[in-house]
């Protein structure tokens, strides 16, 4: 049997609102080294995820990151798994769906996410890197879900 994707999650989860504009998600994503992060509605359900990909298009296009905001940018129904899915069933999803990210939903909460290169580390045998020691950011434009 295959282990749950929760043996393989990042955590913390660092999270954008529908409303913070690119400048904010940039921001955030330089300031905790991240290539990709989950967009939350006002009552902190996921709907979207805006990638590091997503940006360097928006910025071919010339977009103006002070004006635009995340929902206009991100990828709207990502791909939310249970922690306890196992990874070889998380893997196929997100061959069959053709994405990059997954973000783990314990109890309507964001506990853990998983990029394609988190599989790509396990498949190589390296070690996880380890972000559960930085502190949550005090910023109206990003948001630290609790796990």
């Amino acid at each position: 049997m295959s282990p749950a994707i929760s043996t393989m999650m990042q955590q913390p989860v660092w999270s954008i609102g529908m409303d913070d504009t690119i400048a904010s998600v940039e921001a955030l994503l330089a300031r905790r080294g991240l290539s990709w992060v989950p967009v939350l509605e006002p009552a902190a359900r996921v709907v979207g995820v805006i990638s590091a990909t997503d940006l360097l298009q928006f910025h071919a296009r010339k977009g103006d990151a002070q004006q635009v905001h995340a929902w206009q940018l991100c990828c709207y129904s990502p791909l939310v798994v249970d922690p306890e899915r196992p990874v070889d069933e998380v893997a196929r999803m997100m061959v069959e769906r053709d994405t990059h990210h997954v973000v783990v939903i314990a109890d309507g909460v964001a506990v853990g996410v998983v990029s394609s290169l988190d599989f790509v580390r396990r498949f190589a045998g390296l070690a996880q890197p380890d972000a559960g020691d930085a502190p949550p950011i005090d910023s109206a434009h990003a948001t630290h879900v609790p796990t």
